[in-house]
């Protein structure tokens, strides 16, 4: 791949084979969207976990006047955050990879069901029989 510019079967140097760079087949997307999914499962419940027990260590660190109260709080408040932007990003890659998997099947559905002829006439299956009878 060149910037701004793929190679084509037209383009290829000859002697050469043509092959697209990135082929990916719908059930590779659906393994990565469920992992992705599942991530995201275990860090809300594992990763909340964590974070609900550094939460009241740090609230009686610092009612026992204990200067780490404040600091453990400031770990609290980092993991909090680093969780949420993981959680976001797995998030996304799953409904990212579930709208382009209903997106290509829609296009799919409709290639299949509105072929239309040169004039940009619908072909019905009774027409498209016409034109093999």
């Amino acid at each position: 791949m060149q910037l701004n510019q793929a190679t084509t079967p037209d383009t290829a140097p000859s002697g050469s084979s043509y092959s697209p760079d990135l082929v990916v087949h719908d059930d590779q997307l659906g393994k990565i969207g469920n992992t992705a999914a599942s991530l995201f499962r275990k860090i809300q419940k594992e990763g909340d976990e964590a974070r609900e027990e550094t939460f009241e260590a740090a609230t009686s660190l610092t009612n026992q006047e204990v200067d780490m109260g404040s600091a453990l709080l400031a770990v609290h408040d980092a993991w909090n955050t680093q969780t949420g932007t993981v959680k976001e990003a797995c998030a996304h890659i799953s409904n990212h990879l579930d709208f382009t998997r209903k997106s290509h099947d829609q296009d799919e559905d409709k290639i299949r069901t509105e072929m239309r002829d040169v004039a940009g006439k619908n072909m019905t299956p009774s027409r498209i029989q016409d034109y093999i009878g």
